[in-house]
């Protein structure tokens, strides 16, 4: 191997799937992607191995390989075709997130794949949004297992129009479909150019290379951790259908090169929509010691060798069918970060910041729009405090962890939505107080300028994000609903009818203090 090709290949591949991200941008339709960039595009080898994903959502990172896994086996694909998936039981995390899925032939033969997600705004069920209260997964939305989307490079006619009848803003449910295939695409143009420069087999030589790079830095990362078992305990708040805490347990043994995280102990899968699916579970694994890694590395598959990750079935951390999953995906993916940070505090304080926000504070509102005549799906997670870090104050008004989405501009909401933003701003003295501040959160007041109904799906309003070394947690996140002068405190995972002229108020969550 040589390292300057090595360089050359990481670039490549990488350079693919930021411009795969791009287009997938550019082209969007619904401001949750052209706006917040809540997609995520990756290069895969051949073999269906993650290669170089984009630095674009952390939950991703971990989860879409298994998607693109399942695909593979269950939808083979030839030259043209693109599959579809969202299932959260065959690799997909909740059902919002559409994965696309298409093959690089060069004369016949099958070199890589490539691979996008992306959230839409609407996917069916039985809120606007798709992220509201549920029991079960059937009230969530239109599930897809693999399914052949594109077949050599015609639109299956039957399949789309079965989609598009079961969703909101079929329209931009679609432009967002043909943006996914659009930026597929580019991906295998730039792919087929590689090997036609480079030669096959050194194109697939430097993947595995790479992919045995980035364990090989993995692997000194885990072993300049102290060797021991690390564990720690944080609950999420409620499940929306009871008041019960979920508690998530996790231990973490390092033995020189190999790291084992063990979530045994964690809450029984719950009635309420925020069970975690394993992608997820690994996905948030994955995010932390990546963070962990000094250098620059591709987001390949050989972060995860060294790896082992034991999160029982029928657990909050790997719920089993037909849990429903919607909040698992946002806001259980933030805690499992929070207590993994907390075990890896103990054994690596100089580098662990105290815990961020803890949510996405997902906000959904859906009607019709008077003025356009026509359906309308509004949705985001809104941003927060950093933790702390152990040298410096936390950010504020940031999105952490598992999101690594902007906001969306007051000006394209109110654009695209009959939505009127009256206060943004930053909640000031939110963060936790210590010798090193946490982040403070934010406010975020939206009138509705249409009946619609309003879905709030969000956590830590009863359990603060920590503090480390008697650091002080950070503030509760709050919503109240405005009405008529009157103020009304809103649970955190609830639904209600709006009426013109009201409006939903969020504060969200400051970051904890270290010291």
């Amino acid at each position: 191997m040589d390292s300057i090709t090595l360089e050359i290949f990481k670039s490549i591949y990488t350079s693919v799937a930021e411009e795969m991200g791009a287009t997938l941008r550019r082209t969007a339709f619904s401001p949750n992607i052209k706006e917040r960039r809540d997609y995520s595009c990756a290069v895969f080898d051949r073999h269906g191995r993650i290669i170089a994903q984009g630095d674009h959502m952390p939950v991703h990172l971990g989860s879409m390989p298994m998607s693109v896994k399942c695909a593979i086996e269950q939808s083979p694909m030839n030259k043209g075709d693109v599959v579809i998936l969202n299932d959260p039981y065959a690799g997909g995390t909740h059902l919002p997130d559409v994965t696309l899925v298409a093959p690089v032939y060069v004369k016949n033969k099958l070199t890589f794949y490539v691979a996008n997600r992306a959230h839409h705004a609407d996917i069916g069920g039985s809120t606007p949004g798709s992220m509201g209260n549920a029991t079960e997964i059937y009230q969530e939305g239109f599930r897809i297992p693999p399914t052949h989307l594109v077949i050599a490079g015609k639109i299956n006619q039957s399949f789309m129009n079965l989609f598009l009848a079961n969703v909101r803003v079929s329209e931009e449910r679609q432009g967002d479909l043909f943006a996914q295939i659009g930026a597929l695409k580019i991906g295998v143009e730039r792919l087929i150019e590689t090997v036609h420069r480079y030669g096959f087999a050194e194109c697939d030589e430097y993947a595995g290379h790479l992919i045995a790079y980035t364990e090989q830095m993995m692997r000194a990362t885990i072993k300049a951790i102290p060797d021991g078992k690390y564990t720690a305990l944080d609950f999420l708040d409620d499940d929306g259908e009871t008041e019960n805490p979920i508690p998530i347990q996790v231990a973490i043994t390092i033995k020189g090169e190999q790291a084992s995280i063990d979530f045994t102990g964690s809450s029984p899968q719950v009635r309420g929509a925020i069970n975690a699916v394993e992608a997820i579970t690994v996905s948030a694994v994955y995010y932390v010691f990546r963070c962990l890694i000094k250098s620059s590395v591709p987001a390949s598959a050989g972060i995860l060798n060294p790896i082992k990750v034991i999160a029982p079935a029928g657990t909050i951390v790997n719920a089993q069918m037909p849990a429903p999953v919607a909040g698992g995906n946002v806001e259980t993916s933030q805690r499992i970060v929070d207590v993994l940070l907390k075990a890896l505090s103990q054994a690596i304080p100089e580098l662990i910041p105290a815990a961020s926000q803890g949510t996405m504070n997902n906000l959904t509102i859906g009607g019709w729009d008077k003025k356009r005549n026509r359906e309308f799906a509004y949705y985001e997670t809104i941003a927060g405090g950093m933790g702390a870090r152990p040298d410096s104050d936390g950010m504020s008004a940031v999105h952490t962890h598992m999101t690594n989405s902007l906001n969306t501009p007051v000006e394209a909401l109110e654009y695209a939505y009959p939505l009127r933003v009256r206060q943004y701003a930053i909640r000031r003295g939110s963060g936790g107080k210590g010798k090193f501040n946490g982040g403070d959160g934010i406010i975020r007041e939206i009138e509705i300028l249409d009946d619609a109904q309003v879905t709030l799906l969000s956590d830590r309003r009863k359990i603060a994000p920590y503090g480390l070394n008697n650091g002080q947690p950070g503030a509760l996140g709050e919503a109240e609903f405005l009405c008529n002068k009157k103020r009304t405190k809103l649970q955190s995972k609830c639904s209600l009818e709006a009426k013109a002229g009201e409006r939903i108020l969020i504060r969200t969550p400051g970051g904890g203090a270290i010291g």
